[in-house]
């Protein structure tokens, strides 16, 4: 994930505060398919094209539907979560979400090298 937020003139990665926004950790990088025990249900009707259409993409990554679905279905909240303007913070989360703002930004070469890049497009 490469999403960048710039807020009071630093640039965060929003995985580094997520888990502390929404006490859940982003998938990147984890199977979380496969992780742990399944054990909570989630159940859907779905038209037989819908359900071919979905075979046929989690065929095209090796994936079963269910695994296809879950990785999908996670993102998509995930970024749905993201996309938020306006978070609503109890004290003490608030609190470390501005410690994580006040953190020491970490070296990052890979982002430093792209930066340094005109864009393709300029």
């Amino acid at each position: 994930m490469l999403t960048l937020v710039a807020l009071q003139g630093k640039i965060l990665y929003i995985y580094q505060i997520y888990n502390i926004m929404f006490n859940y950790p982003v998938s990147e990088g984890i199977d979380m398919t496969r992780s742990a025990t399944r054990t909570a249900p989630i159940n859907l009707r779905a038209l037989d094209s819908q359900r071919s259409l979905i075979d046929r993409a989690a065929s095209v990554l090796g994936k079963n539907r269910s695994d296809f679905m879950l990785e999908i279905a996670c993102r998509e909240a995930e970024n749905v979560l993201l996309d938020q303007r306006l978070f609503s913070l109890n004290e003490a989360d608030f609190d470390a979400f501005m410690t994580a703002l006040d953190a020491p930004i970490k070296d990052n070469p890979a982002l430093r090298n792209l930066m340094a890049h005109k864009a393709p497009w300029e």
